[in-house]
């Protein structure tokens, strides 16, 4: 039986990593789907990919297929629902990962120390190793809390576009958690600018009073990632500050590059 060219090129034609062009091709605007806010049409992904519009239509229908897109009424494509499941479970597995680094901050610093990723506009915990203190910070896993009052917020948005990170914050609000959270878009991009110059962010008594938190973006994640320890203001002085951020941004490069190994590991 004959079959069709173009069907038989894009299966079997080998990408330049050695795997398939067809898969590569589709997580590729899987991605450029999701960087866009998740809901595109199919002459934005041919301009921002440089694929053709046959070549886009045909990968989109076969995501579409698989529950992974789904169209519009509008004729937009959207991210589907079968995401969400491989993202939960990706979500726990990056935690998992994580645990060991997580428990050596724990070590060297005394205090409870956290993994947090951007979930759209959100910030969701997805790793948590506890302090030994008898007093000690506890958030649950799995928790989800707005980007502004949060020092992983601000670790997480510090080098995005100061215009993408007023749309976000139009989005969600800005509400006080307490008397010292920022609730100005200038405010909060001004902590920003901090962030970048010193390497680390402060959320000081900003989520809750009484508590404050030290965090890093983890370079190089495969996903917005960033790592925190959070104890009583009274143990996480200015002093303590100094010793405790030099571990953050030594362990976030350790698992760094452990994640990066596990890609790779993954794709070999």
């Amino acid at each position: 039986m004959p079959t069709s060219s173009a069907s038989t090129t894009d299966a079997a034609k080998p990408a330049a990593s050695g795997g398939v062009q067809s898969l590569e091709r589709a997580f590729d605007l899987l991605e450029r789907m999701a960087d866009a806010g998740g809901e595109v049409g199919l002459s934005e992904l041919s301009a921002s990919s440089g694929l053709p519009l046959p070549t886009i239509h045909r990968l989109m229908r076969t995501l579409v297929a698989c529950g992974y897109v789904r169209q519009q009424p509008n004729r937009r494509y959207a991210l589907g629902p079968r995401l969400i499941r491989l993202g939960e479970s990706a979500s726990r597995l990056l935690g998992t990962w994580a645990r060991p680094y997580l428990a050596r901050l724990v070590e060297e610093t005394g205090e409870t120390a956290n993994m947090a990723l951007l979930d759209g506009d959100e910030i969701v915990y997805v790793a948590q190793v506890p302090s030994k203190h008898s007093m000690r910070m506890f958030t649950e896993v799995g928790r989800r809390v707005l980007p502004h009052s949060t020092g992983v917020g601000k670790a997480l948005l510090a080098h995005t576009p100061a215009e993408e990170v007023r749309a976000l914050l139009a989005r969600t609000g800005m509400p006080a958690a307490t008397e010292k959270t920022i609730t100005t878009p200038d405010g909060f991009l001004d902590a920003l600018v901090a962030v970048r110059e010193t390497g680390y962010a402060v959320d000081d008594n900003e989520q809750e009073i009484g508590v404050r938190c030290l965090a890093v973006s983890v370079p190089d994640s495969p996903t917005a990632a960033a790592i925190s320890i959070s104890g009583p203001a009274g143990r996480v002085t200015e002093a303590a500050t100094e010793k405790i951020v030099p571990i953050l941004q030594e362990v976030a490069r350790e698992l760094s590059a452990a994640l990066a190994n596990t890609t790779a590991n993954g794709g070999a």
